[in-house]
């Protein structure tokens, strides 16, 4: 294989998973019957750019369909943090009435319902039926399809050039990277700003977080790389901000190269210098990811296999991707797990892909109260614990796996 972005050929491993089905690829009770198409899930490191990216196995098309489950507006700490940063960038680009945001990966409109309420005309870019249909209910305009230069050509043709676009968390979603890059350069108006918000490679490697590595992530991402990619696909980074999303994110400020006119910013550099600092253009900040990762999945193995012993009882909250790739990593069924709670009903009533085990109502642990609660979407904790406070009625204890495994 090559690399998504220069094209060198890639022999540095990061991690090698085994193999494992699309992780929102949900089954129902029709599904539940039929074979699942596993996939090999082994990500690589390029030794030229340093983009870090899964081999290619997947299309896109299978990840992202119409039945698609990830519906952004059942996470509340995530409402507030997109309210927060429509009202960072209102203040800072000074957008108003005459402005027009676009939002690339809109999802279910969990943020352009807050651009929306301020009376700034947005558009949204959604491939998934599911969530496109949620935000089109919320009075947003949405075009149903994937970003990259040949969309990006249509709506500049049509007038719809952005003063401001966002791409939250989609970066890393995107097969072909260099277009989907490309894209804002043309979409952008002369002096207009993009945002990317991206989990952190450094945070991935540093705090072994391997269960964020499913086959919806094609890249991991960098500075170092992202820097890269954009200057070559016509935007320059100005400004990036740490964040606390997602384990640890970045949000990278960037603009159009031939025309932007934001000066960049000194911490631009100092966060380069601090990737290189610590080792992330070299083979040995990659060498132990594989063994961290191994000791994490035998210590939820030993925990769950422990309390089985014991007789104590064990579900897990939150029926998010990260959780199906620990889960089938470490070869988990219904005998040692039988069940998973959400708050979304798109996936309530459904199976968890390829360990098949099933995904109730939240209040289902209020009626089985079993000992032990995993939360499997560790990135959440703070959001979770207290809505789940209720469990040490019981005796109940809450448990978390990543990046060791520990009672909450």
């Amino acid at each position: 294989m090559n690399c998504r972005h220069c094209e060198s050929p890639l022999s540095l491993s990061l991690v090698d998973l085994g193999s494992a089905p699309p992780s929102n690829a949900y089954l129902t009770e029709e599904t539940l019957h039929a074979p699942e198409k596993w996939f090999p899930l082994r990500v690589l490191v390029c030794e030229q750019c340093w983009l870090v990216q899964t081999e290619d196995f997947a299309q896109i098309n299978e990840l992202f369909d119409a039945e698609y489950a990830y519906f952004s507006s059942f996470s509340d700490s995530w409402l507030a943090h997109s309210e927060r940063y429509v009202a960072d960038m209102v203040e800072r680009f000074h957008l108003n009435t005459k402005s027009h945001v676009l939002e690339v990966a809109a999802n279910d409109g969990y943020l352009l319902q807050y651009v929306k309420a301020r009376n700034i005309p947005c558009t949204g870019i959604e491939p998934t039926a599911s969530t496109a249909a949620a935000a089109r209910a919320k009075g947003i305009q949405i075009f149903e399809d994937f970003f990259g230069v040949r969309l990006a050509e249509a709506l500049a043709e049509q007038g719809l050039v952005a003063d401001l676009t966002v791409a939250n968390n989609v970066l890393a979603h995107v097969p072909d990277i260099n277009d989907f890059v490309s894209g804002f350069a043309k979409i952008l108006k002369p002096a207009g700003v993009s945002t990317f918000e991206f989990p952190h490679l450094f945070k991935l490697v540093d705090q072994h977080q391997f269960d964020t590595i499913y086959h919806e992530h094609f890249s991991y991402l960098s500075l170092t790389a992202v820097d890269r990619i954009f200057a070559h696909n016509g935007l320059t980074i100005f400004d990036v901000e740490e964040i606390f999303t997602h384990g640890g994110s970045l949000r990278v400020f960037a603009q159009r190269s031939d025309s932007g006119n934001q000066r960049r910013q000194l911490r631009v550099n100092e966060l380069l210098r601090l990737e290189e600092q610590q080792g992330m253009r070299t083979r040995a900040y990659y060498a132990d990811f594989q063994a961290k990762t191994n000791q994490t999945k035998n210590d939820f193995v030993r925990f769950l296999l422990d309390a089985n012993r014991k007789g104590k009882t064990v579900a897990a909250y939150g029926a998010a991707a990260k959780g199906n790739t620990l889960i089938n990593y470490a070869g988990i069924h219904f005998d040692l797990l039988p069940f998973v709670v959400d708050r979304n009903p798109a996936k309530q009533g459904k199976y968890m892909p390829g360990s098949r085990i099933p995904i109730f109502d939240v209040d289902k642990l209020k009626i089985y109260k079993p000992d032990f609660v995993v939360i499997l979407p560790w990135n959440l904790s703070s959001e979770i614990i207290p809505q789940l406070a209720y469990v040490k009625h019981w005796g109940g204890e809450l448990v978390t796996v990543m990046p060791n495994v520990q009672i909450a």
